[in-house]
């Protein structure tokens, strides 16, 4: 078992190397971009919605939890009982990313209760902090590579330093993206609870973020970029442990920062230019209009007559009405799956698939 001390004994000027500091500026600024971007949509829920599905689907491949756009879209907002066993879990997660928005945004902090109840809504259930040893790391081929403390009052006291940290108690001299990786790596290796670590780590990540008033919605997720680098990430988890490689592991999640948020503002400017054009077709054509159904069809890719008939306050038949209006204007594609039938907007769909390929060749 590796030693982990508290991130208050780190000397915070290590970090202010040139490759450091200039890496640091390219990932402030487009985070600072992005931030605007985000802020300039009519609607911020939309982001929420659709980014946050991705961020899920793409958090949850990096713990071999894989299931399909198609299968999440139009498995979103349909009874739990009927969604399959992957894409639950991935819906969990973006349940659990809106439960920590909601308690950072209120209250304006993030404190180790809401880190347990994110992890207990990911998990769904309550186990809690880990008090039994046995836990450990293995490698792909199942041997050991590391092994985070057994005991649970190591884990608590370990746990306390770091939200003392998180919280800048004491003041640790260093830009919040930097206080950002060192609090993901050092929450990693605490590694507290029997199961979804990873994830709920993720989560701390954006959610740091917004705290930090760095962003004003969770919109930067690093989980597709850990995907596309996966064995770097692991490895440099690891070098950190085993030779205080602190710098190498700042360098790697800056460049995750940096690249996201870019890839961030490109797929929030193709939405936002999207929403736009067909707003204004859709109240150029239709009588119907409204910024209620805009936002309906913008929050779920594959949306039902349910939908709309719940958001708009309208009878089934009227929604039918309208979706079957939508579906032969071209706004929609009309799509039977088992005995439902969705309506896709599929250039919506291919904006947030143009960005998954997008992101996956770089």
């Amino acid at each position: 078992m590796n030693e982990i001390l508290p991130l208050q004994y780190l000397d915070a000027a290590r970090f202010e190397t040139p490759l450091i500091l200039k890496r640091l500026a390219g990932a402030s600024r487009n985070l600072a971009e992005l931030k605007g971007v985000a802020a300039a949509i009519p609607n911020q829920g939309i982001l929420i919605n659709t980014l946050a599905l991705q961020e899920a689907k793409d958090s949850s491949a990096i713990e071999n939890i894989l299931t399909t756009h198609d299968e999440l879209y139009r498995e979103d907002n349909v009874s739990p009982g009927r969604v399959n066993a992957a894409a639950k879990e991935v819906l969990r997660y973006r349940q659990a990313l809106r439960t920590g928005f909601e308690r950072v945004r209120t209250t304006g902090l993030l404190t180790l209760n809401t880190v347990i109840d994110i992890q207990a809504e990911l998990e769904c259930n309550h186990a809690g902090l880990r008090k039994l040893p046995g836990t450990v790391l293995k490698d792909g081929v199942g041997k050991t590579v590391y092994v985070p403390p057994q005991d649970a009052s190591e884990i608590q006291h370990l746990l306390g330093d770091l939200e003392r940290f998180w919280h800048g108690e004491p003041h640790f001299d260093a830009d919040p993206l930097i206080r950002m990786a060192l609090i993901h790596h050092q929450f990693e290796s605490i590694h507290p609870f029997y199961d979804g670590n990873g994830r709920t780590g993720r989560i701390v990540n954006v959610l740091y973020l917004v705290k930090e008033g760095l962003l004003d919605i969770p919109v930067l997720y690093l989980s597709r970029h850990i995907v596309r680098t996966k064995q770097d990430y692991y490895r440099l988890l690891q070098t950190v442990r085993e030779q205080d490689a602190w710098e190498d592991w700042v360098l790697y999640m800056l460049t995750a920062i940096e690249h996201t948020a870019a890839e961030t503002v490109t797929t929030i400017q193709a939405i936002k230019a999207l929403l736009l054009d067909t707003k204004q077709r859709i109240r150029a054509q239709h009588k119907f209009y409204s910024q209620d159904l805009i936002n309906n069809l913008f929050s779920h890719p594959y949306t039902k007559i349910e939908f709309i008939q719940r958001d708009l306050g309208v009878s089934r038949l009227t929604a039918t009405k309208y979706l079957d209006a939508l579906v032969d204007g071209g706004f929609l594609h009309k799509r039977k799956i088992g005995r439902s039938n969705f309506y896709v907007n599929l250039p919506l769909y291919e904006v947030l698939i143009r960005a998954e390929r997008r992101n996956s060749d770089t």
